[in-house]
């Protein structure tokens, strides 16, 4: 298919559009006012605190939540300053259905949603478009993020069934807006970030900067690195109905990553270890260092009041070294996995030098609406493309000695150099999308959509040093009903196909680095929500999400055999509840199971890592009775989560409380927010991720860990 030749096209239409409109006025003049009927302004700019009340990511376009027949959540710039969020990893934490899966300190954050990890590779977007997930990816540069919970076939392409986050952009904005925050930890975390927007004197022309370092000093010791970061988004209103923009950042970061913990004889869940222990710990340990790069352009064009298109790209650039003194298996014991019954593990000296991803993604769209006799229609189609090139060398992973839990030891580092790196990946993913909303009636209307996709990939296998070609292409189907009783309550049953890359196998698997072929995934959803009042929303959904279940089975290979089902109900409540008081409830209840694996060990048992029950309260409640202060605290509490597929070992149910205080004042006439926070009030050692990747690692969850922080608006 000519995918890109499309593009093409649509965006010289366009472009050609935008400049003669403004050419023809200077041309034409009055005589052009009177007898050109009035056109669609496009103007999209910032606000400085928005309301989580509207999202893109479960449609093509900027939607109401209550009118969406999907389960979204958005985390909007106000509540990641008032919580102090500083990465994503704690922005999660207030969505139930949202686990960590091989969440290591120091390394890419990695999450599941309603039970299946995300791919590092597609389920995180910016402004839309796919970028990568496989390293801290910066906030001081977003104004929301929105989580679609469940199938993204007919949104994403190919996505993991869980959901996808996409990262919306800050714009400039049309006032002054000048920001500053610092903040401190209490092992020495030091912050800094800038935010400056505006317009210039030409108005036309507006621009958003942000800047921000970081020293970091993780709750587990000598997880210790620095980060620096700087953007901007830049925009050009080139007629009323034409609007460019572009944004670009940067950001290198260095820390030393935290291995988890394995279990004692490979049958017993360690004790007696702090949270702070640090596995990676030697003289010649080093910081993970990751430099990653966005640039982005959209360009948007409003033909009349009904109809419109957006074009969009974006480019990423990412680059690792990955150093780590890697704890595996007890070969005192011969375990492998699982570390001694005296705490005693093996040490491995890994080393992957020159990793490179440079993913470009592209986008084109058209939008409008129009009428077939009494069906009103909105009505999408779009082409996108996103092409992918890895590039690696064979690493080094050499035994180099023994260490233990309870008392470190110092072992050498292994002579082994690593190999010239090459290209390992290459996929071209080409897709067309069409999707039509159709009022029905007054009160129903019927959302349908068609993906199609074609996928041409590209593997090198280091270790085994064999190229695997292969092509596929699916169609994916979406349709959903909603029905809308009254004006502030939606009823909606919805039905969707998915397609996700397949699995790569672990490093130690027969296999190894093999990835599976995609595979296809279903999912139903019936789901009711209702503003209760314009500032506060309740939802709730029920889903049923199949799709193949891989793993690496007894004889060491990573294979995809049966199937994996998970059925749950979410629960929600958000926005302002009374006055004084803001809220957010989320709970998640999940039965997850595993079918027809050929193996009695794994059929009917649970997936690993995820709780059958899941709850995140947030509160926060202005006092009137002292101006400008007010007082926070929230909840969460996970059920017992298995740790193997075949249930062997579960770990226990946890509760974390978190509290905190901000207070608006005024500092030498600048307004000013301090805030302050103490999180895991009651210092409880928990698990909070128990992946069974890689053979299996336990992660503690951080420590009571203190924070304060000062913003200036100036």
């Amino acid at each position: 298919m000519s995918t890109p030749n499309l593009s093409v096209s649509v965006l010289t239409l366009a472009i050609l559009h935008a400049f003669a409109a403004p050419a023809l006025a200077a041309h034409d003049g009055a005589e052009a006012q009177a007898d050109t009927p009035s056109m669609a302004e496009v103007v999209v700019t910032a606000s400085k605190a928005p309301a989580a009340k509207r999202a893109s990511v479960g449609g093509f376009s900027d939607a109401p939540l209550l009118q969406t027949p999907a389960s979204v959540t958005v985390i909007s710039q106000k509540d990641m300053q008032d919580l102090q969020i500083r990465n994503l990893s704690d922005a999660v934490k207030l969505d139930a259905s949202i686990n960590d899966a091989y969440n290591a300190v120091g390394y890419a954050e990695q999450f599941s949603i309603r039970g299946f990890k995300l791919d590092n590779n597609s389920s995180y977007r910016k402004d839309g478009v796919a970028i990568p997930g496989d390293t801290q990816i910066p906030l001081e540069n977003k104004e929301r993020i929105e989580v679609l919970k469940g199938l993204a076939g007919l949104q994403a392409g190919v996505a993991a069934p869980g959901g996808v986050i996409d990262f919306i952009v800050k714009r400039p904005t049309n006032t002054p807006l000048r920001t500053v925050t610092v903040e401190a930890r209490e092992r020495g975390t030091l912050y800094g970030a800038i935010d400056l927007g505006g317009r210039l004197e030409d108005t036309r022309f507006g621009y958003r900067i942000n800047v921000a370092a970081e020293r970091l000093r993780s709750y587990i010791k000598g997880a210790d690195g620095n980060r620096k970061f700087i953007s901007g988004a830049f925009d050009w209103q080139i007629s009323p109905q034409a609007l460019l923009q572009l944004d670009a950042d940067y950001q290198d970061k260095a820390q030393a990553t935290a291995p988890g913990f394995q279990l004692l004889n490979n049958t017993t869940l360690p004790t007696g270890i702090s949270a702070d222990a640090m596995l990676n710990l030697q003289p010649w340990t080093r910081p993970v260092e990751t430099v990653t790069s966005n640039i982005g352009l959209r360009f948007q064009y409003a033909f009349n009041d009904d109809w419109h298109a957006t074009l969009s790209a974006n480019q990423h650039s990412f680059k690792r070294d990955d150093y780590t003194a890697f704890p595996y298996g007890c070969s005192g014991q011969d375990l492998y996995p699982g570390f001694c019954g005296n705490g005693d593990y093996d040490v491995y000296d890994y080393r992957s030098l020159g990793e490179t991803k440079k993913p470009l993604s592209a986008q084109a769209m058209i939008q409008g609406k129009f009428a077939t006799g009494a069906l009103r229609h909105d009505f999408t189609a779009g082409v996108s493309t996103f092409r992918r090139k890895d590039r690696a060398g064979l690493y080094v992973y050499d035994w180099v000695g023994v260490s233990n839990i309870y008392q470190p030891q110092i072992v050498g580092t292994s002579p082994g150099v690593t190999g010239p790196v090459r290209l390992v990946r290459k996929d071209t993913e080409n897709s067309v999308f069409v999707q039509d909303i159709v009022s029905l009636a007054q009160n129903w209307k019927l959302h349908g959509g068609l993906r199609h996709i074609d996928v041409d990939g590209y593997q090198y296998v280091l270790k085994a040093d064999k190229e695997i070609r292969a092509k596929h292409d699916f169609l994916l189907p979406n349709v959903s009903l909603v029905y809308t009783p009254l004006d502030n309550v939606s009823v909606y049953a919805a039905y969707s196909q998915g397609m996700e890359h397949g699995g790569t196998a672990d490093r130690k698997a027969m296999n190894a680095n093999e990835e599976l072929t995609p595979s296809r995934s279903k999912q139903i959803e019936l789901g009711v929500k209702m503003d209760v009042t314009p500032d506060f929303m309740l939802a709730a959904s029920l889903f049923q999400i199949r799709k193949g279940l891989e793993f690496q089975n007894a004889a060491g290979y990573f294979v995809r055999e049966g199937q994996a089902q998970h059925r749950g109900l979410e629960l929600s409540a958000q926005g302002k509840a009374t006055r004084d008081l803001n809220l957010g409830v989320s709970l998640t209840a999940l039965n997850s199971q595993q079918s027809n694996t050929g193996s009695a060990d794994l059929d009917g048992k649970r997936v690993p890592n995820v709780p059958a029950f899941k709850a995140a309260v947030h509160a926060d409640y202005a006092v009137q009775q002292v101006a400008g202060l007010s007082v926070n605290g929230s909840w969460e509490y996970a059920g017992k989560k298995a740790f193997e597929y075949n249930n062997t070992t579960f770990v226990p149910s946890y509760h974390v409380f978190n509290l905190g205080a901000a207070y608006a004042t005024r500092i030498a006439g600048t307004r000013a927010v301090l805030r302050a926070a103490v999180n895991n009030v009651a210092d409880k050692f928990y698990w909070r991720d128990v992946t069974p990747e890689s053979d299996g690692y336990l992660y503690p969850g951080a420590s009571r860990t203190f924070k304060v922080s000062a913003q200036f608006d100036f």
